[in-house]
């Protein structure tokens, strides 16, 4: 068994669809990033990368390339979810705290753990979803941005 934790943010923006775990949420602001910015997919790949010791989303989908420019975060999730199965290694569990005072995650939580159980081959009873608040401290808590943190458990597949 192997153990990965994955962090990021991305700043909160006007004219900017949000997008959390594949899912669009109708929201004023959306978040900034050189891909669709789904900071929720982000730190979730990276806690996979981590966990197989090949390092994080940068090394494999360097910012300030055309080629990565507004790309689906989904198909970074589905590249570290292969490289997880090509290395012989499927999901135990994974739990994911996403930091922000809006939205309310509870409502988009069942869509989000769907999608992630899909492109991970897990099932969604592997998969925790919460949303947490700063009680308005700090960047989050004045809604300048997300931050989400993600811990995923790998074990090696047998048969």
């Amino acid at each position: 068994m192997r153990i990965g934790q994955g962090f990021d943010t991305h700043p909160l923006v006007l004219g900017r669809k949000l997008i959390l775990g594949g899912v669009e949420i109708i929201h004023p602001k959306g978040l900034l990033g050189h891909s669709d910015a789904d900071v929720l997919l982000h730190a979730v790949a990276d806690s996979i990368y981590g966990a197989l010791g090949i390092g994080d989303i940068g090394e494999h989908f360097p910012a300030g390339q055309e080629s990565t420019k507004d790309i689906d975060s989904m198909l970074i999730l589905k590249h570290a979810a292969e490289m997880m199965h090509q290395k012989h290694f499927v999901v135990g569990n994974l739990d994911i705290t996403v930091i922000c005072e809006s939205p309310r995650i509870s409502t988009y939580k069942e869509k989000i753990i769907s999608n992630l159980a899909h492109c991970l081959r897990a099932e969604p009873h592997q998969i925790s979803v919460k949303g947490k608040t700063t009680e308005k401290l700090g960047f989050t808590g004045r809604e300048e941005g997300i931050a989400v943190l993600a811990v995923i458990l790998i074990k090696e597949k047998h048969g």
